[in-house]
């Protein structure tokens, strides 16, 4: 028999302006609210899983046993293990425009032809300029300039007295708007959230800056992080490098964009429900989510708790490797990263993939605008051409999946903003206000159930898993869509589109498994990515992967790009 594959087309009307904002009005009210989103879940097909029989037990938290088969013990009472080296670069680039690497900085530094003082201050005006363009590109939305200089003075100090902290020392980093940054709020891309500054970094921004690197600043992000294309009433929304009238994707859309407009080579992301790599992709840049726990929550808002996950996006898999690996470890502040195996970066830069079995279930794979297919089939026979196999497998009871993900995700940052927001509930956008509703029509038996269908799904990608390395999909459904002038500024409802962006990111969130969307090529002038599934803990599987594809994807040079290096 051929394989099942059940995940459903939408076909619910898009809305948009007064339209738009009566049906939220109607789907907040009490009668008419209830038989609204119930109507919609008919739409998305969720009476199915109501339906389906489920026995194994939840999982609360898809956390892996180390590749040992039991969890490892933290390297000590509080005591961190030293990250893996970065290996040296093989002779073999990447093809096509290149963006300064985070070891294009430190070159500069290490030869004396820029101080991270001159690419600071280069950096905070490009930043301004990026601003005033028409549109704006709205990357950032928290700087703190005298800060910046402080740090990159200090920095500068260590590589002329030829004493720098390591590659990221006086590298220009960013982070976005959910994790906690010393002397910013927290905003979560609101407007009321975040009233005072945080006190101390997050963890993942903490090991950044213990390795030198100067934080810009905070980066723009889609409300609350319950949307995938990026909008935001409250601060702009971000234009995407490439094509300013699209999309970057969401939810870290500002870390996206200001990766591939050049003004930082390495950014922070969060991750539910595909917010690293869906804008990575569609930037057309590089977006990293780790395994569940591989990288410590401390310090970051509470949104999807058994859902998030923090990595990098970056201009190359090089810098996404270094970032991961000086961010990623156990941390006694976070239980869920404790007894995790020690991070690699082993095979990174071997060119050849013999040996490596990549996985493609094909109703899934081609389940995406054709062109989207198309490039990246193309890179799929590339990389066979550089010795890897493929391999067809069988990926059953996705939708279950998709829809068990939509109540865990929904459920969750219902509960965190009923704990938080007060009476701002009025003051999210539109579109935040309709998923919020929308959450409230959700059960607890329907939340035990998704718990239940994580436990299958997970065991379902460990068999698969078994037979292959890694799991290949487009990483996205769509290229970045246009933002439409009746978007703003109050927003829209599109969840066809909507769907088709995050069709294939849901599994790697619901399963706690890693994921990595690098460039496929380009379709009509927008990025297409790749998205790689993996084994857990097997980072550097991935990170070897897309390295490997960067010689046989020439790169465009963005529309919006600064240069912060001179030549």
């Amino acid at each position: 028999m051929p394989p099942v594959y059940d995940l459903q087309p939408v076909h619910l009307p898009r809305l948009a302006g007064k339209p738009f904002a009566l049906f939220v009005r109607l789907l907040e009210s009490r009668g008419v609210g209830s038989l609204l989103a119930g109507r919609t879940l008919v739409e998305l097909g969720f009476p199915r899983f109501r339906g389906l029989a489920v026995d194994e037990s939840p999982t609360f938290r898809p956390i892996w046993p180390s590749a040992g088969g039991q969890p490892e013990a933290a390297a000590g009472a509080g005591v961190e293990a030293p990250p893996p080296a970065l290996p040296a670069a093989s002779a073999e680039g990447a093809a096509g425009f290149r963006a300064p690497t985070s070891e294009d900085y430190a070159a500069a530094y290490q030869a004396g032809l820029a101080t991270p003082t001159a690419v600071a201050e280069k950096a905070l005006a490009a930043i301004a300029e990026s601003d005033r363009g028409d549109p704006p590109l709205r990357a950032f939305v928290s700087l703190a300039p005298a800060q910046v200089m402080a740090d990159a003075e200090a920095s500068t100090a260590r590589w002329q007295a030829r004493r720098p902290l390591g590659p990221l020392d006086g590298v220009p980093l960013a982070v976005k708007d959910e994790l906690d940054v010393a002397g910013h709020a927290t905003r979560l891309g609101t407007r009321f959230l975040g009233t005072a500054p945080a006190r101390a970094d997050a963890t993942a921004v903490a090991r950044w800056r213990a390795a030198g690197g100067v934080v810009l600043g905070k980066t723009n992000m889609h409300e609350i992080g319950i949307g995938v294309t990026g909008f935001n009433r409250h601060h702009g929304t971000p234009r995407n490098p490439h094509a300013p009238g699209h999309y970057t994707g969401g939810s870290s859309s500002g870390s996206a964009a200001a990766v591939a407009a050049g003004l930082c080579p390495l950014a922070l992301g969060a991750d539910a429900g595909g917010s690293i790599r869906i804008p990575a992709a569609l930037c057309g840049v590089v977006g990293l989510k780790p395994t569940y726990g591989r990288v410590s929550s401390a310090g970051t808002a509470p949104l999807a708790w058994s859902l998030d996950h923090y990595g990098p996006i970056a201009a190359s898999a090089r810098d996404a490797a270094l970032g991961y690996a000086v961010m990623a470890g156990a941390d006694p502040r976070d239980a869920a990263t404790v007894g995790q195996p020690p991070p690699a970066l082993a095979g990174l830069e071997e060119p050849r993939l013999d040996g490596l079995r990549l996985g493609v279930f094909s109703p899934w794979f081609d389940d995406a605008d054709p062109a989207i297919v198309r490039v990246c089939r193309s890179l799929v026979d590339r990389l066979a051409e550089r010795g890897a196999s493929v391999v067809e497998v069988e990926i059953p009871e996705l939708g279950a999946a998709a829809h068990a993900h939509l109540v865990l995700v929904a459920s969750e940052i219902g509960a965190a903003v009923d704990a938080w927001a007060g009476g701002h509930r009025r003051d999210f956008g539109l579109d935040v206000r309709a998923n919020l509703a929308l959450a409230r029509s959700f059960t607890t038996r329907d939340y035990v159930k998704a718990m239940r269908q994580r436990t299958r799904a997970m065991e379902t990608f460990r068999r698969v898993l078994a037979e292959v390395d890694v799991v290949l999909t487009p990483a996205t459904g769509v290229a970045a869509p246009a933002i439409r002038p009746d978007v703003l500024p109050r927003g829209e409802s599109d969840l066809a589109t909507l769907l088709a962006i995050m069709r294939f990111a849901f599994a790697a969130n619901l399963t706690g498994l890693p994921a990595i969307a690098f460039p496929a090529g380009y379709e009509a002038g927008l990025p297409v990515g790749i998205q790689a599934i993996g084994r857990p803990w097997h980072e550097h599987v991935l990170l070897r992967l897309a390295r490997a594809a960067e010689p046989l994807v020439p790169r465009r040079r963005p529309e919006v790009f600064y240069r912060l290096l001179d030549g």
